[in-house]
């Protein structure tokens, strides 16, 4: 479920709307969408298809059109700054993209087709791929075949407790090969993550931050794990717990301050598992592998 390419042609549609989703707190993998959307493997999904999915998971997917450049970019940069994703076909309308980001004249878009799935575009190269020219609506006024610029934007019906704060720098960080895994397995970080953290409500909340979290508890976490299991390598796991940060970060999740020592059993336990689960784990007590 998490950020990472389409097996194939014809299922952009119920990707792009799992990463609209995924922005917004919402954990929900594309098979679970193609259920609802039925994308065909000749038509892929249409934008009818691509509301009912977007209903069934609580949003509404308007339809906005322009038919200048100047104005598709108030419209799109209108939606994502107020952080909410904005789904796009593109290429000819042939495919579904999902912007989230903008800074300046550049977009963080999740692109599905090609990895890292993560693009960080410039507002030509975003506008070069959406504009579509309609060949058979010549009009004779303006002496020109008309181009448009769609654009579905994504709004939650429900509260939005947190959002994905994708940074063209953090999307950058995650397009390096070395945090392929993360990318890959972004929601399930995410979904423990959920577990653990609480939005934070204002700046001056007593909550502590997963770097300070961190700062105060890992080298306890990494000691003692490398210590009982005995074959986890410290880079390896701190790699772990760097992700975990990473991810609270970019939704801005803070660990309640009278919640720091359930926190702190929570990640031993995770980091614990990740361990059994890396590496392997033998027989304890007369239970397990012989």
């Amino acid at each position: 479920m998490g950020l990472y390419r389409q097996p194939n042609d014809w299922t952009c549609g119920p990707f792009a709307l799992k990463h609209a989703l995924v922005t917004l707190g919402r954990l929900a993998d594309e098979n679970s969408i193609a259920q609802v959307a039925h994308p065909h493997w000749w038509a892929g999904t249409d934008e009818v298809k691509l509301a009912r999915a977007a209903r069934h998971f609580d949003c509404d997917l308007p339809l906005v059109r322009r038919t200048s450049l100047e104005r598709a970019f108030e419209a799109l940069s209108r939606y994502v700054d107020q952080n909410l994703p904005v789904i796009l076909c593109v290429d000819e309308w042939g495919h579904w993209v999902t912007v989230v980001r903008r800074q300046n004249d550049r977009f963080v878009v999740i692109d599905s087709k090609d990895e890292p799935v993560l693009k960080v575009l410039s507002w030509r190269e975003l506008s070069r791929r959406w504009g579509y020219t309609e060949y058979e609506e010549y009009d004779e006024e303006t002496d020109s075949y008309p181009t448009y610029y769609d654009l579905h934007p994504v709004k939650p019906r429900y509260r939005v407790p947190i959002k994905a704060h994708f940074s063209v720098e953090r999307a950058q960080y995650l397009r390096r090969p070395e945090n392929a895994d993360l990318a890959v397995h972004w929601d399930e970080y995410l979904g423990d993550l959920m577990e653990i953290c609480r939005p934070r409500r204002y700046r001056g909340s007593s909550a502590l931050s997963m770097g300070e979290f961190l700062r105060r508890n890992q080298e306890l976490l990494v000691s003692r794990i490398r210590f009982w299991h005995g074959h986890v390598e410290r880079v390896a796991a701190n790699r772990v717990l760097k992700n975990f940060r990473f991810v609270a970060e970019t939704y801005g999740l803070v660990i309640p301050a009278k919640g720091s020592r359930r926190a702190l059993v929570d990640m031993t336990v995770l980091l614990s598992l990740w361990a059994a689960a890396s590496n392997g784990v033998g027989a304890m007590y007369g239970s397990g592998a012989e």
